[in-house]
């Protein structure tokens, strides 16, 4: 076990050359360098953040909601059937022939045996009140912890001056600020991993995952080897752009368009400012240029530049999803339906009902063809989310 430890935690693969653990444990009289077990208190923490937010959603949330008029809503659910909903368990949306072999086997009309499998996937899926509560959460988290980073960077000289990131690394002091701000920020993303599963499911759910695993590595990650000043502004970059996408789309479900569509141009213009100007161009060079030059690559440094170009890979990857819907946004006037949504279009739901009114006019039971409604609004069905 000991050899497993002095293994992981090679001074050779941490630490610069000539630095050694026994260094840092010894800080001068009155201060103190960042310990990895320091961390081991987040995990309790994440429950009670999730804990946290149970409570504020039922006492906070919901009665904001209820101001707004946002009710829960009854989902329509498919009829009870053990032959499609075998089918369903393996697959959520089969193939045209195997819908084709199904409707023969039921003697069902093909476009009745689509319209189940489309209320079977959005019979579980959450109703507007609780993504507004899941909206209203994340907007109190992500605007506290945001103006706490900027109260304490904005008097810190590294804010301004990056190099100062790397003057006597790794013998920087741990100061309370630095503690308490990387100790909430772990505990919330922790929170996010566990919730993930029990969240609104997302067509990015994989590349959510992995965006939550590679910041918590790399807060994590940050710590251990006293890389804190540079951490905190990552994290605080990172925040910045949620606050308004989390205000877009309490907009949104509230049915205020103008000011949801206004929120979301708002958030696609800083998202890109914070996450495709200021991370790559300040944050990313001082760790890849400026920490070369005043402390010298080694081993854990390369390991934190790869991470923090997985995430640089993931913003490109978001702000093309999101620059599609800003468009769409200014053109048409009105927030397009999200390539990430959870839920399948409204109109299509109404299409079923005015479906069923036809049917009642044909005892035959015969569908006649629906003509699909447009102006669908897809970003209450699931707005785009990044951390």
């Amino acid at each position: 076990m000991n050899s497993l430890s002095a293994w992981f935690w090679s001074e050779s693969f941490w630490l610069p050359p000539n630095v050694t653990w026994a260094e840092l444990e010894h800080p001068p009289p009155g201060e103190e360098y960042p310990r990895a077990d320091q961390l081991l208190s987040c995990l309790p923490l994440a429950f009670g953040v999730l804990a946290v937010r149970v409570l504020f959603e039922r006492l906070v949330a919901k009665p904001c909601a209820n101001i707004l008029q946002i009710q829960a809503g009854e989902s329509r659910r498919a009829q009870p059937n053990a032959v499609l909903e075998r089918v369903f368990t393996s697959t959520t949306s089969p193939e045209s022939r195997r819908v084709e072999g199904l409707s023969k086997q039921l003697d069902w009309d093909v476009r009745k045996v689509q319209r189940w499998f489309r209320l079977r996937r959005n019979q579980d899926k959450p109703s507007t009140l609780t993504k507004f509560c899941e909206s209203m959460w994340r907007l109190t988290f992500y605007t506290g912890i945001f103006t706490y980073a900027i109260r304490y960077l904005w008097v810190s000289p590294w804010m301004w001056d990056t190099r100062q990131c790397w003057y006597n690394y790794p013998f920087q002091t741990l100061s309370p600020g630095q503690y308490n701000y990387y100790v909430a920020e772990l505990a919330f993303y922790w929170s996010l991993m566990f919730s993930q599963f029990t969240d609104i499911k997302r067509k990015d759910f994989l590349i959510m995952f992995v965006h939550h695993l590679a910041t918590i590595t790399l807060i994590t990650f940050s710590y251990c080897n006293n890389m804190l000043r540079i951490g905190t502004m990552v994290m605080c970059v990172h925040d910045a752009s949620d606050i308004v996408l989390e205000l877009a789309k309490l907009a949104n479900y509230a049915k205020y368009q103008r000011i949801c569509d206004t929120g979301f141009v708002v958030f696609s213009i800083v998202f890109f400012i914070t996450r495709l100007v200021i991370y790559p161009f300040w944050i990313i060079y001082s760790v890849l240029v400026e920490s070369w030059e005043i402390v010298g690559p080694y081993r854990s440094w390369w390991l934190l530049n790869g991470l923090l170009l997985v995430l640089q890979s993931l913003h490109v990857f978001w702000f093309y999803l999101i620059a599609r819907i800003a468009i769409k946004a200014i053109f048409k006037g009105k927030v397009a339906k999200d390539d990430r949504s959870d839920i399948e279009s409204s109109s299509e739901e109404e299409t079923d009902t005015n479906v069923k009114s036809r049917n009642k006019s044909h005892p035959n039971g015969s569908e006649q063809s629906p003509k699909k409604e447009n102006g669908t609004n897809g970003f209450a069905k699931g707005g785009t989310k990044d951390h």
